[in-house]
C-alpha cells in the first residue's frame, strides 16, 4: 500500500491496475481533487504549510527561523499527512481489488495529492537544516527530506505526469496476459507451468511469453527516471538511489559496503548450492540444456524470475535422506480452508502472547481470489488507517508455499499494530528490512513439532533424524537462493537511477548482474526491445527491494536470538518458539519502537547486537553445508 511520508515507509506492495486514458483524469479532477485537497489547499487554516513557509521564508530574512516555527511546522505537516492518508489509503485498496479504468484514475489523482504534498513537505522541512533541533524533532525532519521513494520535483504537472507513469505501469503488469498453446493466459498460470514442467521447450516458451508483457513500460520507466531524479535532485540527493541508501540511519556509500559485506558471509553457502544445483540440472537435462561450465538457464529453476529454486527440491533432494515434511499434502489431507490457514497463522501471534486480531480484518481482508473482476494477487498486508485497521489482500491457495506466506504477512500486522501509538513519521519498521524479517522469522518456526501442535501433523509422523537434510535442502533452494537476487535487484536501479545504465543498456545491464551475483543466464538471445526487469512486479511497483536482502539476513538473526532466549539448545533448524510469551515479550519492545530509533538500536534491543550479521545463516545451514561441500568436492564449481 502506498503510504505517504518517508522513503522507507511503503511497507506493503503497491497496488496494481489498468490504463487510464487522459480524459478520464480530467473529469475526475473536477468531481474529486477538490474534496481530496480542500483542507489542505483551498480553507488554509492558521498553520498550513504555505502560511509556515511564508513564516520561515521571513524568519531566513530577520535571520534564521526558530525553534517553535520548526515544531509549529512538523505538527501540521503531521496533520497533513494523516489527513492525505486516510483518504488516499482506501483508494488504493479499492484499486487493489477492483481493477478498472476509473479506479485506476482515482489513485492517480490520490497519487498526486501524495506526491504534491511529500514535495512540499521536503522542501519545507530544508529550510531547518541549519537550526539546532532536539534529536527527535531532527529525526522527523530528515525523514520529510527524504519525502517518498519515488519524489517529484516541484515545477507545475510534475506529479501528475510522475502519478500517471507510475498507475500505468503497475496497471500493465497487473493486467499482463500473454498467448500459451492457443489461449491467453496470466501470470499465474504461467508460474505454475514454470513451477511443475520438465520440458525445457515449454519452460522457454512460458518464460519467454511473460516477458513480452514488460516492452511496453520501458519508455515510460526511462521517464520516470527522469522524473524522480530531478526531485531527488531539489531534495539534495544525487540521484534517487542515494535518496534510496540515506534511509539506513548511515551514509549511503557505507550502506553499500554494509550489504557488500553481508552478502561475502553468506555468498560461500550460496556458491555450493549453485554448483549442487546445477549437478542435479545437468543430470536432469544434460550438458545441451544444463551444462556444467556455464551460468545456469533462468528458466530452469521453477521460478518466473529464478529467486528462488524449492519448486525443483525433487531433483536435488539428498539421496539416502528421508523425505521432509510435505505441508501441501497435510493441507489437503486435512481439508484445510484458505480462512483456516489464516487462522492457525494468528494462533502463531497469539501464542506469543499478541492480542488477536480485530474483527475488523476478518470483515474487510481479501483471503481468496474473487471470480468476478481483477484484482491484484501479489500478497500484501495494509494498515489502512494507521491503528487498528489491518488488513491482508492475498489469492491464498491451499499449498505450503501460501501458508508460509500468511504467517509472514501477518507478520507486518502485527508490526503495524505493535507501533500504531507512534507518531506518524516512525509508523514503519526500524529500517524497511525488519518489517519483510518479522514474518519470515516467525516462519522459521513452522517445524514438524510446530505443525503437531497446531493439529497438522501426528506425532508418530515427524520425520526421523535423518530427515533434516531434506528439511535444509527445501529452505535453501527457497531462502539462500534468494540471497543473491535480492541484492542484485536495486543494484540495478541504483545503477538505473546513477545513470550508468542508460535506457539502452537497462536489458543487457540486468543480465550483467544476474550473471555476476546469481549465476544465472538469459536462456535465449533477447530482443532489441527486451524489458526484462519489468517482467519482476517490483519495477513496475516501484517497490525497493534491499529490504529483502536484508529481511534474509535479520530473520536468521532474528531466529538465533530468539531461541537463545528460550533456552533451545538443539540445532537452530530445530526451533521453534511457537507459545514462548517471554519472546513474544521482548519481540514486541523492539517492534513498538517503530522507526523511532536509529535500526541499530532495535536490533540490540532483541538481539543485543548493534550489526546486523549473517552467521546465523551459516550456523541454520551447518549440516546442509557439510553435504554440499561432500557432493560437489569433484566438480569445478563457479561461474
Amino acid at each position: 500500500m502506498r503510504k505517504l511520508l518517508l522513503s522507507a515507509t511503503s511497507i506493503a506492495f503497491l497496488s496494481l491496475g489498468a490504463c487510464q486514458p487522459e480524459a478520464t483524469i480530467e473529469a475526475l479532477e473536477t468531481a474529486v481533487e477538490k474534496p481530496l485537497t480542500e483542507k489542505l489547499a483551498t480553507e488554509k487554516p492558521t498553520n498550513t504549510v504555505e502560511n509556515l513557509t511564508a513564516a520561515a521564508t521571513a524568519g531566513t530574512e530577520n535571520g534564521p527561523p526558530s525553534l517553535q516555527e520548526a515544531k509549529e511546522f512538523l505538527e501540521q505537516a503531521e496533520k497533513d499527512i494523516v489527513e492525505l492518508n486516510g483518504f488516499a489509503s482506501k483508494v488504493y485498496w479499492i484499486q487493489a481489488n477492483f481493477i478498472t479504468e476509473d479506479t485506476n484514475a482515482l489513485a492517480a489523482l490520490a497519487g498526486t495529492q501524495q506526491a504534491k504534498l511529500s514535495t512540499r513537505h521536503a522542501n519545507e522541512a530544508k529550510r531547518f537544516n541549519d537550526l539546532s533541533l532536539p534529536a527527535d524533532m531532527r529525526r522527523k525532519m530528515d525523514g520529510l527530506k527524504r519525502g517518498s521513494n519515488f519524489p517529484a520535483p516541484e515545477k507545475d504537472g510534475a506529479a501528475e505526469e510522475l502519478a500517471k507513469i507510475m498507475t500505468g505501469l503497475e496497471a500493465t503488469y497487473g493486467t499482463g496476459k500473454f498467448e500459451h498453446n492457443g489461449k491467453d493466459i496470466t501470470l499465474g498460470e504461467a508460474s505454475d507451468i514454470i513451477a511443475k514442467s520438465r520440458k525445457p521447450e515449454e519452460l522457454l516458451a512460458v518464460w519467454e511469453g511473460w516477458r513480452t508483457v514488460s516492452p511496453p513500460m520501458k519508455n515510460d520507466y526511462s521517464r520516470m527516471v527522469n522524473i524522480v531524479n530531478e526531485g531527488s535532485k531539489e531534495l539534495g540527493y544525487n540521484d534517487t538511489g542515494a535518496l534510496w541508501r540515506g534511509g539506513y540511519d548511515m551514509d549511503g556509500e557505507a550502506f553499500i559496503k554494509e550489504a557488500d559485506r553481508l552478502w561475502g558471509q553468506v555468498k560461500p553457502l550460496y556458491d555450493q548450492l549453485h554448483c549442487n544445483t546445477r549437478a542435479a540440472l545437468n543430470t536432469a537435462y544434460g550438458d545441451e540444456v544444463a551444462p556444467l561450465d556455464a551460468p545456469i538457464r533462468a528458466d530452469l529453476l521453477g521460478n518466473m524470475w529464478g529467486q528462488s529454486w524449492g519448486n525443483i527440491g525433487d531433483l536435488v533432494a539428498p539421496k539416502g535422506s528421508s523425505k521432509g515434511v510435505d505441508i501441501t499434502k497435510l493441507l489437503e489431507e486435512n481439508k484445510y480452508t484458505q480462512m483456516q490457514m489464516v487462522k492457525t497463522a494468528e494462533k502463531f501471534f497469539t501464542s506469543l502472547g499478541f492480542e488477536p486480531l480485530p474483527e475488523t480484518f476478518w470483515n474487510r481482508s481479501l483471503i481468496t481470489k474473487p471470480k468476478d473482476r481483477e484484482v491484484v494477487c501479489h500478497a500484501s498486508a495494509w494498515n489502512l488507517d494507521d491503528i487498528d485497521d489491518i488488513r491482508i489482500k492475498m489469492c491464498t491457495k491451499i499449498t505450503g508455499e501460501d501458508f508460509v506466506t500468511v504467517h509472514h504477512e501477518l507478520g507486518h500486522n502485527f508490526y503495524q499494530r505493535a507501533y500504531k501509538d507512534q507518531p506518524v513519521f516512525y509508523k514503519n519498521g526500524a529500517n524497511d528490512g525488519f518489517h519483510e524479517a518479522i514474518g519470515d522469522m516467525i516462519a522459521l518456526s513452522i517445524t514438524p513439532e510446530y505443525l503437531v501442535k497446531v493439529g497438522l501433523l501426528d506425532q508418530k509422523d515427524i520425520p526421523s533424524a535423518d530427515a533434516d537434510l531434506s528439511l535444509l535442502m527445501q529452505q535453501a533452494m527457497d531462502k539462500v537462493a534468494f540471497l543473491p537476487f535480492g541484492l542484485m535487484v536495486d543494484q540495478w536501479r541504483w545503477k538505473v537511477f546513477s545513470g550508468e545504465y542508460s535506457p539502452s543498456e537497462y536489458n543487457s545491464g540486468w543480465w550483467e548482474l544476474r550473471e555476476k551475483y546469481q549465476g544465472l543466464r538469459s536462456p535465449s538471445v533477447r530482443p532489441d526491445d527486451a524489458f526484462d526487469p519489468g517482467a519482476k512486479f517490483h519495477i513496475p511497483g516501484n517497490t525497493p527491494y534491499m529490504r529483502y536482502f536484508l529481511a534474509h539476513i535479520l530473520q536468521f538473526q532474528f531466529h538465533k536470538a530468539a531461541c537463545d532466549m528460550a533456552g533451545f539448545e538443539g540445532p537452530l533448524h530445530q526451533c521453534s518458539i511457537y507459545e514462548n510469551e517471554e519472546v513474544g515479550r521482548r519481540f514486541n519492545a523492539m517492534m513498538k519502537m517503530g522507526a523511532s530509533k536509529p535500526w541499530p538500536d532495535a536490533l540490540e534491543a532483541f538481539t543485543g547486537t548493534r550489526d546486523m550479521d549473517g552467521s546465523a545463516i551459516l550456523e541454520y545451514f551447518s549440516p546442509l553445508m557439510a553435504y554440499l561441500e561432500e557432493q560437489n568436492k569433484d566438480r569445478s564449481c563457479g561461474w
